[in-house]
């Protein structure tokens, strides 16, 4: 599973039993997401044999931390302390903009796509880490536990 945490909206997407197809699996406003994790959590925990949970982490161009990479990584870490599900971050630089791209090929227009661009967000970070693994056979981006140890 991938979440892409934005200001407005939070966007899950999902892989098949494989890990080969992600697909885009719904949207939590971020209201709700801030009064009640659950929402989040329930999203997560209905799905049988989910091995890891990818947080999109939004640093800037520069490969810099900015509020909303903050922001992600104290999602991760309320997703991670109510699972056992292991949690990493994936650098999400350029997701939400290929989602767009996608999207607008689509036909769909900004205003229509509100809806669904962060789940397409998120299955960017999900194809993302998809072509880590396969590329390099070693774990996509980063654990939690080891982006705090690096961070501290």
């Amino acid at each position: 599973m991938a979440i892409d945490v934005g200001k407005v909206r939070v966007g899950l997407a999902i892989s098949d039993f494989h890990g080969i197809l992600a697909s885009p699996l719904t949207t939590i406003p971020r209201d709700v997401l801030n009064e009640n994790l659950d929402a989040l959590i329930s999203s997560v925990e209905d799905f049988e044999g989910l091995l890891e949970i990818y947080v999109g982490l939004p640093i800037n161009m520069k490969g810099e931390m900015t509020s909303s990479t903050d922001d992600a990584i104290l999602v991760a870490s309320q997703i991670a302390n109510s699972t056992s599900i292991p949690v990493r971050l994936i650098d999400e630089r350029l997701t939400t903009a290929l989602a767009n791209q996608q999207l607008r090929s689509l036909g769909k227009s900004q205003k229509d796509a509100r809806s669904t661009i962060d789940q397409m967000a998120a299955v960017a970070i999900l194809e993302y880490a998809f072509q880590i693994e396969a590329n390099s056979d070693t774990a996509p981006g980063v654990s939690l536990e080891d982006w705090r140890e690096e961070n501290d």
